[in-house]
């Protein structure tokens, strides 16, 4: 799949390559995908008002409300706070599919208040993605944190390899309670950018890396950073024009740092796909936008409007389900032999996970469309350990499953017990084992083509 045929979007350049798992995941994804942007919305949640890096181009501002630019907000949010406001925006924007923290400050350097608002959301919207935005100064040290709370999209800002630019737009750090300037900055940042990007990749998370186009500066110096990346495992590659207008405040801006121009950014867009897949729609928006791209609707969500007991969850979560369904199989999810399946799958390739030790389901959408996927849910795990398959609050986290995957047919995986087998199938959903260790998008179409089979030959003899 080249990426000009991805959902990453592309430069125009046909050297790049994006696997089919990095597209499905990346679908519904309206910042990583060309074509979820016109289709799913995003929320970012301002949680991280502190910042251990102070970069020329940047001031960050906590109570503005006229200003469109990364590190900008009307309101600084508490973790409790941000969740309740993202429950009420998944009721009002059912487009929503990702949740995620990129200010107004750098969300590790806010480590407390970062994780505890992903642990909050995973808990209580478990089935929106949930991906941060970060300098990379901390992430060798959260890589594990991040994957075991669910986090799959990273966006990792990172302007040059060169510790010679790096100094001229970084003017100092703080790391391990020292404060470093000047070139020893430049290059502990680039070092730990480096290790943290690789960690990333090997773990399976999608990164973004985004660069800001400096003219003077690193402008010539962005294609060896494409380069690099690309080597590192890196998804896509945003380049973004410098803001540096002087009503802003910034560095960069008060000393009459120029922009570029459209068509410098342009062809340095060109050049640099011929290694790394571009996004080409990026907004630059503020730390608190909420919408569909360039449709920011932050304004209609203030703090003061959140109410103090949300509505319930789940049946938001499925009425979402079936609109992403409809936006992936174009309306073909809604005629009457569709419908939604759940698969516990680790690798996103093959059936492989026990019913009761995966964390997470993958939805996919069954319908003339083909084997689409929707989404993941996460859910409490039914067994606790390979010694206690079925502890003592075994059957309120069935509840909890059942309740979770009450919209689906069938439940895909290697292995299930006895007891949740016949509470799945007491729950109306068909639980399947016969494709354990096989690649789901054939198993899926199989057995859905069976089901039609058996569904037309009851409606041909009139059988219910």
């Amino acid at each position: 799949m080249t990426s000009c045929s991805s959902p990453a979007g592309c430069s125009g350049q046909g050297s790049t390559r994006v696997n089919d798992t990095q597209a499905s995941k990346a679908a519904r994804h309206p910042c990583y995908s060309i074509s979820g942007h016109h289709r799913f919305a995003r929320m970012h949640l301002a949680v991280a008002p502190a910042c251990n890096l102070q970069c020329n181009y940047c001031n960050r501002k906590y109570d503005c409300s006229n200003e469109s630019r990364p590190g900008v907000v009307s309101e600084l949010l508490l973790p409790e706070q941000a969740v309740a406001k993202a429950r009420q925006v998944a009721a009002a924007i059912p487009q929503l599919s990702v949740v995620g923290i990129a200010g107004p400050g750098d969300p590790l350097a806010n480590i407390g208040r970062t994780f505890q608002t992903l642990e909050l959301l995973r808990q209580q919207l478990p089935d929106l993605k949930l991906c941060l935005s970060t300098n990379g100064l901390m992430l060798p040290s959260v890589i594990d944190r991040l994957v075991d709370v669910g986090v799959d999209h990273v966006t990792v800002t990172l302007n040059a390899l060169d510790p010679a630019i790096a100094e001229q737009i970084y003017a100092w750090l703080w790391f391990d309670g020292e404060r470093y300037t000047g070139r020893s900055a430049a290059q502990l940042l680039i070092e730990r950018q480096a290790e943290g990007i690789r960690k990333l990749t090997e773990k399976g998370i999608l990164v973004k890396i985004n660069s800001v186009l400096i003219p003077g500066i690193n402008d010539q110096h962005l294609l060896a950073v494409s380069q690099q990346i690309k080597q590192w495992g890196a998804f896509l590659h945003n380049i973004m024009p410098l803001i540096s207008r002087p009503e802003h405040g910034t560095v960069f801006g008060l000393n009459g740092q120029p922009e570029p121009e459209a068509d410098q950014t342009a062809a340095i867009r060109q050049a640099c796909g011929s290694s790394m897949p571009q996004m080409m729609h990026c907004q630059q928006c503020r730390a608190d936008a909420i919408g569909m791209l360039g449709e920011d609707r932050n304004a209609a969500f203030p703090l003061s409007a959140v109410p103090v007991t949300p509505p319930a969850y789940l049946p938001i979560m499925h009425q979402r389900a079936q609109l992403h369904a409809s936006i992936v199989s174009q309306g073909e999810s809604e005629e009457a032999d569709a419908c939604l399946v759940a698969v516990a799958s680790g690798d996103g390739q093959v059936i492989d996970r026990h019913f009761g030790h995966t964390d997470r389901f993958t939805l996919y959408s069954l319908s003339a469309a083909g084997v689409v996927q929707v989404g993941q849910r996460f859910t409490p795990r039914y067994c606790h350990s390979p010694q206690e398959c079925e502890p003592q609050d075994a059957g309120q986290d069935m509840d909890a499953l059942l309740a979770l995957l009450a919209d689906v047919q069938a439940v895909f995986c290697a292995r299930i017990g006895l007891t949740p087998w016949k509470r799945l199938e007491a729950a109306g959903i068909e639980p399947q084992i016969n494709g354990a260790w096989q690649p789901i998008e054939a198993v899926l179409l199989q057995w859905w083509q069976q089901r039609k089979a058996v569904t037309g030959e009851m409606t041909a003899r009139g059988v219910a």
